[in-house]
C-alpha cells in the first residue's frame, strides 16, 4: 500500500475513534425519585459498565492506530508483526491498523 493512502486511512480511523470517544458519555436522564428505584439503579449501573467497556475497547483501538502510525514511519506498515508477511491491501483498507494477516488473526482466536 502506498504510504500516502495508509496515512489517509489511519487518519480517518483515528478521527472515527476519537469522535466516538468524545460522544460516549453516559448522560444522566433519571428523575430525582428514580434514585430509589432498584430497576433504574440497575439500568444505570449496566449502562455505566457498558460505557466503561466500550471506552476500554476504543482506547485499545486508538493504541493500535498509534502502533500502525509508528510502523508506517519505520517503513514496516503492511507487514505482519508476527511473521513479517505482507498484509493484503484489501485487509488494510478495511482494518487500517491491522497488525497480522487474517490467517494469523484466526489462529490466535
Amino acid at each position: 500500500m502506498e504510504p500516502e493512502r495508509a496515512r489517509e486511512l489511519l487518519a480517518a480511523e483515528r478521527k472515527r475513534i476519537e469522535r466516538v470517544l468524545s460522544r460516549r458519555r453516559h448522560e444522566e436522564d433519571s428523575e430525582p425519585a428514580d434514585e430509589f428505584d432498584a430497576a433504574n439503579l440497575a439500568s444505570d449501573l449496566y449502562q455505566d459498565e457498558f460505557d466503561e467497556g466500550l471506552g476500554d475497547d476504543l482506547r485499545e483501538q486508538l493504541a493500535a492506530v498509534e502502533r500502525a502510525e509508528a510502523r508506517l514511519a519505520a517503513g514496516t506498515y503492511g507487514l505482519s508483526i508476527e511473521s513479517g508477511d505482507p498484509i493484503p491491501d484489501e485487509r488494510l483498507e478495511i482494518l487500517p491498523a491491522a497488525e497480522r494477516t487474517a490467517d494469523e488473526e484466526r489462529a490466535r482466536s
